[in-house]
């Protein structure tokens, strides 16, 4: 048990930088858009935290992740299935001995990850205009998930890097 409460102290600044997921989520900065499309927050952060933690902390990072998205989005599509299947798939990847630091497989991670948050999202959408006025009227859905996919995967290697470096300082830091 002491041993689990100092591997979460010794994670706790990591943890508390997930907190600023919802609050760039809820800002969206007009600058880091897309044609008024922001970057999927969620993915940036979830990246690298399942690279560096492995695929049981990404599930469970993803499930946390995903309650406090659903918590502010007043939405009736759930973002917990995606972020934990992203975080499993992810976490499997990170710990398979390679290092995962190329600029290019860091933005196609995060560019695939973008792309099937965003069908996750539009498909439950969908599914519930269906069964509510029996006709599907989400055509925004395609633009709006290659945006997002786009500048998501375009800052996710400065993202990822810069969150592993003051994960790792703070981690160095504690020990």
């Amino acid at each position: 048990m002491a041993s689990l409460m100092a591997k979460l102290y010794e994670k706790s600044f990591c943890l508390l930088s997930g907190l600023v997921v919802p609050f760039l989520t809820l800002l969206a900065p007009s600058w880091l858009t897309v044609s008024g499309v922001g970057p999927c927050w969620a993915v940036l952060w979830l990246l690298p935290w399942a690279i560096e933690d492995g695929q049981i902390s990404a599930l469970l990072a993803g499930l946390c992740l995903g309650l406090l998205l659903d918590g502010i989005s007043l939405g009736t599509a759930t973002h917990v299935p995606a972020l934990m299947a992203l975080g499993w798939w992810w976490g499997g990847l990170g710990r398979r001995g390679k290092q995962i630091e190329g600029i290019f497989s860091l933005g196609l991670l995060s560019w695939i990850g973008t792309v099937l948050f965003g069908i996750s999202l539009w498909l439950q959408m969908a599914l519930m205009q269906i069964i509510e006025s029996g006709q599907l009227l989400i055509s925004w859905g395609v633009y709006t998930l290659f945006s997002q996919a786009l500048i998501t995967s375009i800052l996710a290697p400065v993202i990822y890097f810069s969150l592993i470096a003051i994960w790792r300082r703070k981690s160095a830091f504690n020990a």
